[in-house]
């Protein structure tokens, strides 16, 4: 059984951007391709929307999406990630840290 009584900060922080880029990715993804899909259906008069016109510029821009959400997510990640190993590092001073067992 082994201590862990500190954390690198910028490592936690590289760890946590590469996480979230991946799952902005992901969830772009998701966005553009199922933006597509309903602008495709509405084009093509298969379902009613009130709210999209069909394909048009918009359509373009949602794939916008899949360079966006990474990179937001990624940052956002980042900076949450020094947040959580400042804390950390903080709190196993007092506490005593994580007891982690490895084989």
């Amino acid at each position: 059984m082994r201590k862990i009584n500190k954390i690198s900060v910028f490592s936690l922080a590289k760890l946590q951007a590469v996480l979230g880029a991946l799952f902005g990715l992901f969830l772009g993804i998701i966005y553009s391709f199922g933006g597509l899909t309903v602008d495709i259906l509405v084009s093509s008069d298969l379902i009613f929307s009130a709210e999209t016109p069909g394909l048009s510029y918009g359509t373009i821009l949602a794939f916008g999406a899949l360079i966006g959400m990474p990179v937001i997510f990624g940052v956002i990640g980042f900076v949450l990630g020094l947040i959580e190993a400042i804390f950390y590092n903080y709190f196993a001073r007092k506490f005593g840290g994580l007891k982690v067992e490895f084989e």
